[in-house]
């Protein structure tokens, strides 16, 4: 008999940030599909907004949160909010992240503590808030998004590949200080998408050649394709899986 209970998420509410648009927002739609409510987190009330009428115009339940994910009082707040007017939140997908670009030797100070900011400091300010309530009822699942970069450097993103470099490690710390009280802490690492971030990249013919070239799939991640293993992460399915990086890549990080 198939058990149809494995990979559901009915009755569970997910917290997504950066969830206004790209791959943010695709998973909330892809949890939203599986039965989660979702809370929707962004800084933008007209970017959060348009996106909670498009999933619920599909039918699904979701409400927003707007708060600064790099802002520790305002995260504190904003899932204490979230837990007093809503409910439970059983799904935490720290999502929340920015690019830089730039030759190393002439990176900016600014652009160096932006990144730290978006990309680390707010999956410890988030993870640890959502944490504290989630220990509380011993369970819960928090999903940090990691990428490629947490394992493999490319010219020009070196301080970008230091965030999500420590993003991997945060997230096996997490799991080690947590496991034992009932969450599961694991990372989701997307390959190469075309997502608004990357699209420059996509435009580039040369570039485009080489990441097809390099991934044994042969071409860009669609971010649909992340969904399945956001699902399994956040369901019943990967209830002993735990500080696991899970990449979803087309096999870039498996071949030389």
């Amino acid at each position: 008999m198939m058990d149809d209970t494995l990979f559901s998420l009915a009755g569970r509410r997910a917290l997504v940030t950066g969830a206004s648009r790209g791959i943010g927002l695709t998973l909330a739609r892809g949890l939203g599909r599986h039965g989660a409510k979702i809370v929707l987190n962004g800084r933008n009330p007209d970017a959060l907004e348009a996106a909670r009428t498009m999933l619920e115009n599909e039918g699904l339940d979701a409400v927003t949160a707007r708060f600064d994910v790099t802002d520790q009082d305002a995260v504190i707040a904003g899932v204490d909010a979230i837990e007093h007017e809503h409910g439970p939140i059983d799904i935490l997908v720290n999502n929340a992240g920015i690019q830089r670009r730039a030759p190393l030797e002439q990176f900016s100070r600014a652009d160096w503590d932006a990144l730290v900011a978006t990309n680390l400091n707010a999956v410890f300010f988030v993870g640890q808030a959502v944490a504290r309530h989630m220990l509380q009822r011993g369970r819960g699942k928090i999903i940090n998004i990691c990428s490629v970069q947490s394992e493999l450097a490319r010219p020009g993103i070196a301080p970008y590949t230091a965030t999500k470099g420590a993003v991997k490690n945060l997230t096996k710390g997490m799991a080690t200080d947590w496991a034992r009280h009932g969450l599961q802490v694991n990372g989701l690492a997307p390959g190469y998408f075309q997502t608004e971030m990357n699209e420059n990249l996509v435009k580039d013919k040369e570039f485009t050649k080489w990441l097809c070239q390099r991934t044994p799939a042969g071409r860009w991640g669609q971010v649909g394709e992340l969904v399945g293993a956001a699902v399994f992460l956040s369901s019943d399915a990967s209830s002993f899986v735990n500080g696991h990086i899970l990449m979803v890549d087309g096999g870039l990080t498996a071949s030389v």
